[in-house]
């Protein structure tokens, strides 16, 4: 594939998969507006669904039908998309050229905007594995605290929570170091080193906010929204699904510690406390979740206050009627196609001539009759054709030449992504001769008189490496006596080879309705004839030719 076609289909990729995840954001969104009253856990729930869905997408479109967008492939159109594919191929049976349908300057903007989209999500990848390795080492500057008073409180804390898995705590050499967690498989806990004189109650809310995001595995859920924001940096509903899960996740455990009983105005004020003295903290950049981020804190402090609040978490029966809700949306935004994106590989092969030189400027077209569209295209110098972004199906495959028969191949499929190849051997065309033979008839009893009319032969127009056949010696045929008495007319149709040396082999009558003699007359004419050679490539070669003796009676 070349650079300019992997373009055009890295265009349509990305505007597709866009618009996907458009339409998935916004429907997560208007979701969660419409269950504003209900639970941040269940919010938090359908974000999640939604965000898995977006990414999904990508692998579940070549399971599910196509349906096609037209807008959509419009649109394609104008970032500079070959004309063929975006061609409305259900209702237009115009022809298509396989030429590209905007200029170098539109196409030179598709690559720059296609280059900084991967230039961006290389670099928040970068970013993330970075924070990963980061962390991987138990965050910056981070010890292990085996604080007997710490870890009992990480343990009974654990049991409640339903935790299984074995978690570790580390402490920050930085005194103002946010506290956060994060790990898959074995999770941690950061705390600042100025945690060792928290009062009893402080350390209990803090720890039962960062085990609730263990026990509910957010930090998975954030590397997964994390993925998603640097596949579509440029989509700013990208951003707002990664600060919306964010803020969820931290309301949904605000709620598991307000359920310990924990009285929502002290656990306001420790929150606010550690955000006041921890606000410099650098560990935000990192893939983990801080505790008392400023930025949420208002928000939080609503919701925690608010006792009509809904703070149950969310039921298994809950989660699965999200997760159908997410596939009901997947698999129609999943069969959301461009015309571009439901397209075969290249199909492309070389014209041949009987000498087996390339045939340049051949028309190729390709008929779909199901559809009925015609795609067409021509050979290059080297006799090379390539259509790109055809549908997959049936095709009736036409080779067309001046000078040379039509090559046609009624069946060829195309199958959806593979390239496929079929190269023609054009054989030269056959020379029409056309002549008429007009007599009087007999008139008042006296017999009758024939005179000889040539027509002007009808040759086929030429071009490339064809010089076809000319007569330079014609003997014209006599019209019968007999026939011309008897008021016998007709057109007698010859068949025969021209010879290398110009001569007529294997002349033979193709209507034996004719009458005998005009027949005997025609024969006895045209094999006298001589021609120069048919020249394919500046060497003679036998063509067949049709001659037509048309023999007709005037009265007189």
């Amino acid at each position: 594939m070349s650079l300019s076609e992997g373009v055009d289909s890295g265009a349509a990729f990305l505007l597709m998969t866009a618009v996907q995840a458009g339409i998935v954001l916004c429907s997560a969104w208007a979701v969660t507006l419409a269950l504003r009253k209900r639970s941040a856990a269940l919010r938090h729930e359908v974000w999640l669904a939604g965000i898995l869905v977006c990414l999904l997408v990508p692998a579940a479109s070549p399971l599910v039908p196509a349906w096609h967008s037209k807008a959509l492939a419009f649109a394609v159109a104008r970032l500079g998309a070959t004309g063929a594919s975006v061609q409305d191929r259900a209702v237009t049976a115009s022809y298509v050229v396989n030429a590209v349908s905007g200029g170098r300057v539109v196409a030179r903007w598709v690559e720059i905007l296609f280059g900084v989209w991967g230039l961006g999500t290389i670099l928040l990848l970068i970013r993330l594995a970075a924070g990963f390795a980061r962390m991987a080492r138990g965050g910056p500057q981070a010890r292990r605290l085996d604080d007997v008073g710490w870890t009992q409180e990480v343990g009974r804390i654990s049991e409640s929570l339903g935790i299984a898995r074995p978690v570790q705590l580390f402490q920050s050499a930085d005194r103002r170091a946010m506290p956060l967690t994060w790990g898959l498989w074995q999770p941690k806990i950061l705390i600042p080193a100025s945690a060792i004189d928290w009062p009893s109650d402080r350390r209990r809310v803090v720890l039962l906010h960062e085990l609730s995001h263990i026990a509910r595995r957010d930090c998975a859920s954030q590397i997964i929204s994390e993925f998603l924001r640097a596949i579509h940096w440029f989509n700013p509903l990208a951003w707002l699904a990664v600060a919306r899960l964010r803020q969820e996740s931290e309301c949904a455990c605000d709620d598991s510690v307000l359920n310990s009983g924990v009285q929502a105005p002290r656990y306001a004020h420790h929150l606010l406390v550690l955000a006041h003295n921890l606000r410099q903290s650098r560990e935000g950049r990192l893939p983990a979740l801080a505790m008392a981020r400023p930025a949420h804190l208002e928000r939080r402090f609503a919701s925690m206050l608010n006792p009509k609040i809904d703070r149950r978490a969310s039921s298994t029966r809950l989660k699965l009627l999200t997760s159908l809700a997410a596939l009901c949306l997947l698999l129609p935004v999943a069969a959301l196609r461009l015309a571009a994106q439901n397209q075969s590989g290249k199909f492309t092969g070389t014209i041949y001539d009987p000498s087996g030189a390339a045939i340049p400027n051949a028309t190729i077209i390709m008929i779909d009759h199901a559809a009925d569209t015609r795609d067409m295209t021509t050979s290059d110098a080297a006799g090379k054709f390539q259509f790109t972004g055809l549908p997959p199906g049936e095709y009736e495959f036409e080779a067309v030449k001046t000078g040379f028969k039509v090559y046609a191949v009624p069946t060829v499929t195309l199958d959806p992504g593979r390239d496929s190849t079929l190269d023609a051997n054009l054989d030269v065309g056959s020379l029409d001769e056309s002549i008429a033979v007009t007599g009087r008839g007999p008139a008042s009893g006296t017999a009758a008189t024939g005179s000889v009319v040539n027509e002007k032969p009808k040759r086929i127009r030429v071009g490339g490496d064809v010089e076809q056949a000319h007569i330079f010696t014609q003997v014209l045929p006599a019209y019968p006596e007999s026939a011309k008495t008897a008021g016998v007319e007709g057109t007698v149709v010859l068949h025969a080879v021209i010879a290398k040396d110009g001569s007529l082999l294997s002349l033979r009558v193709m209507n034996g309705q004719i009458d005998p003699a005009l027949a005997r007359s025609a024969v006895e004419a045209v094999s006298h004839w001589r021609y120069r050679p048919t020249l394919l490539n500046g060497d003679p070669i036998e063509v067949d030719t049709t001659i037509q003796v048309t023999f007709s009676l005037t009265k007189g």
